[in-house]
């Protein structure tokens, strides 16, 4: 299988790519999805969801104050 940035990866393999999407590879082709959670129940306005590529998640903390985390209701992914 030859991915979107140009590797090849040998059948019956798996990995994560840079979009932190988890792939493999068959004799069908590559599928992917994503690797995390989105947060869709929390306060809109008094906090904010804020992405990390290095550990591939979500972090919902209050925009005043990005050190105080936000309770979320609902993950989708």
């Amino acid at each position: 299988c030859l991915d979107t940035e140009g590797k090849i990866h040998e059948f019956g393999s798996s990995w994560r790519n840079d979009n932190c999407n988890d792939c493999s590879c068959s004799r069908g082709g590559i599928g992917c999805c994503t690797s995390y959670a989105r947060p869709v129940d929390y306060d809109k306005e008094k906090c904010e969801s804020i992405f990390s590529k290095e550990t591939c998640s979500y972090k919902v903390v209050e925009k005043n104050d990005h050190s105080k985390e936000c309770p979320v209701h609902t993950w989708v992914g």
